[in-house]
């Protein structure tokens, strides 16, 4: 386990000078301290878990001396709750739509790397759906769901060996003939390092695929 006290002194008594400059460039702010193994590259995304703290920056981009520790800090966990905490029906998804997509990633993931351990997921903006349905003859007050889909914005980490890396992207997912019992078709999509609007697009072509081929097949898929 990392010394973040000793740590903590060193940087005190004799500041690193990136961290100096990073002062420099946001004077009255604040400097992140980033623990590495909380994330793959240092460039990419950072879960907030990670931030074990921050260095207070004076109005003269100078560092204070002042740590705050971030009170959520360690090992990342999931956060579904922009798809959980929608008003969209997300009946197709079954009990558990959260495990249901999560279970949909690792899907994509495993045909690459089939030792993948999947540690984390956040979803992190509002998802988008795409849902057909049709009038039920008997009844023209209620309708009946015939097709639907959904695309997510998610950043994970898989560790594949002794290698962890923290991937960003979209993963999609449509279902049709949820009207037909027994005949129900599913595919996964996930598209990596790409954005939510370009990935939703496309799945308003990729629901009319479903089982023509192309995308990772999901529950009944065939």
């Amino acid at each position: 386990m990392r010394n973040f006290a000793a740590e903590r002194k060193r940087i005190r008594k004799s500041p690193p000078p990136e961290l100096v400059a990073e002062a420099a460039a946001n004077p009255g702010g604040a400097v992140a301290a980033i623990d590495p193994d909380y994330i793959g590259h240092p460039d990419g995304f950072v879960p907030g878990e990670a931030v074990h703290g921050y260095w207070l920056v004076g109005e003269d981009g100078k560092l204070t001396g002042e740590f705050r520790e971030n009170p959520d800090y360690g090992p990342p966990k999931d956060d579904f709750a922009k798809l959980t905490g929608t008003d969209h029906w997300l009946g197709w998804l079954g009990d558990d739509p959260a495990g249901a997509v999560r279970g949909g990633i690792l899907d994509c993931l495993l045909p690459q790397v089939p030792t993948a351990v999947l540690e984390w997921v956040k979803i992190l903006d509002e998802p988008r759906f795409l849902t057909f349905a049709r009038r039920r003859p008997d009844d023209e007050e209620s309708i009946v769901v015939t097709r639907a889909g959904l695309t997510v914005s998610f950043a994970l980490s898989v560790v594949g060996g002794a290698k962890r890396e923290v991937l960003t992207g979209a993963f999609s997912w449509a279902a049709v003939r949820l009207d037909r019992p027994g005949g129900r078709k599913d595919r996964f999509w996930l598209d990596l390092w790409t954005d939510l609007d370009p990935a939703a697009e496309q799945l308003r072509e990729r629901i009319y695929a479903v089982g023509s081929g192309g995308g990772t097949a999901g529950p009944g898929a065939g």
